[in-house]
């Protein structure tokens, strides 16, 4: 595994500069998965259709 190293690994921060995330409140997240595999189930008509894994994330989310 490849250690981190600054000089090449360059990482922008996309949090707001200001902004407390310690407080209460929702979040978008995004879940990439390797190969962007669909593991989650399928998006339909702009609907996400869970799958049983999907299913399970969201109830333990």
């Amino acid at each position: 595994m490849m250690k981190y190293n600054p000089e090449i690994h360059h990482r922008r921060s996309y949090r707001l500069k200001g902004y407390d995330y310690s407080k209460p409140g929702a979040y978008y997240i995004t879940l990439c998965t390797q190969n962007r595999e669909c593991l989650f189930g399928t998006i339909s008509d702009h609907k996400m259709i869970l799958n049983d894994y999907g299913l399970i994330v969201k109830n333990e989310w």
